[in-house]
């Protein structure tokens, strides 16, 4: 029987951020409105990672307007007359940075900006300005997918290694990078990361492979959200690295259940980020995520969050093996042939 009169302490800390619960909405279109920010706040969330600024709507626009520009000076002054519709799209990064300062008077829980990008440039002075925007935190969304075989793996490390040493620079807010499964040694990645100085790692940023169209021949974008069985390989590297670093980590794809929750604490997140379960469920789904997760804590006799967090890391568990090749073989003979 459930003690309804034990208070359960669902607080965490995330960046140096004091959060009510673990629960963080991660970035997505879902985000672009500060109406859906609210309702986010509302159903529970603890935060709220606003949907990315990227580096390609950056210089795409940047060299629309400078071809109008061009355009127009050589037709005639009337053709300016459409120069106000080019510049609305052309101020996307203006109107993001406006957005924070919105979401900020919206809500009392933390707002962080999301740079997604692959190379510092015009990046640190965005980093700086989110910042001056009112942003608690930054999150470098980094999704860099090497195709030029010339380019070593170690160059493409030191890529997110220089970036965020660039970054970290000209910020004073906290930095997390969230980052993809495919490095050759992760928990080596997740340590030169760490004494770059980022301040939270969030682990995985999902890759999103294109299908093709066999009667167009073309090849086309393909979405898929994630499931649970996703969070499978999350729980795996963020229970291998807990422990190692100072930065923070944050469970991010495959998190759609209190159960979900649970497990990613006891690898070691400090919180777990929700996207695709709340594009299903709807944003209310948060509330019942909260009450679930309450109520599994007091079957289960946990106090708080941070009692159960990193309690099943590698370090942790009674038989660590199982994070790594000794687990290979006990995996493969453990299917029965039905």
């Amino acid at each position: 029987m459930i003690d309804l009169t034990k208070t359960i302490d669902l607080s965490t800390t995330y960046l140096g951020l004091k959060l009510k619960n673990p629960l963080v909405a991660s970035s997505s279109p879902m985000c672009r409105e500060v109406g859906n920010i609210r309702r986010l706040e509302d159903a529970g969330a603890a935060a709220i990672v606003l949907h990315s600024l990227f580096e390609e709507q950056i210089d795409i626009e940047s060299d629309e307007l400078d071809r109008f520009m061009t355009a127009s000076s050589e037709v005639s002054a009337e053709s300016t007359s459409n120069f106000p519709d080019l510049l609305y799209k052309v101020m996307g990064p203006e109107a993001y940075l406006k957005h924070i300062v919105k979401c900020k008077q919206a809500v009392q829980i933390p707002i962080i900006a999301s740079l997604n990008g692959t190379t510092a440039g015009g990046w640190l002075g965005y980093a700086k300005e989110m910042q001056q925007a009112g942003a608690d935190a930054l999150e470098l969304n980094i999704y860099h997918i090497p195709v030029d075989p010339n380019v070593s793996g170690e160059q493409v490390e030191q890529k997110y290694i220089d970036l965020v040493q660039a970054v970290k620079k000209e910020v004073t807010i906290p930095v997390s990078v969230k980052l993809g499964p495919y490095f050759s040694s992760m928990a080596n990645m997740a340590k030169r990361l760490d004494g770059a100085g980022v301040d939270g790692l969030v682990l995985f940023n999902r890759f999103y492979q294109p299908d093709y169209d066999l009667e167009a021949l073309e090849v086309v974008p393909n979405l898929i959200l994630s499931n649970s069985h996703e969070l499978l390989l999350r729980l795996h590297w963020i229970a291998v690295i807990y422990g190692s670093i100072h930065a923070d980590l944050a469970l991010t794809g495959g998190v759609h259940s209190a159960t979900d929750v649970v497990k990613s604490m006891m690898a070691g997140a400090k919180i777990a980020m929700m996207t695709s379960a709340l594009l299903k469920r709807g944003i209310t789904y948060l509330d019942t995520i909260t009450t679930e997760l309450l109520v599994w804590m007091g079957e289960h006799e946990y106090d708080s969050i941070k009692q159960m967090q990193g309690s099943m890391s590698r370090n942790a568990v009674p038989q660590p093996g199982a994070f790594e090749r000794a687990n290979y073989m006990k995996v493969l003979s453990s299917y029965a042939m039905r």
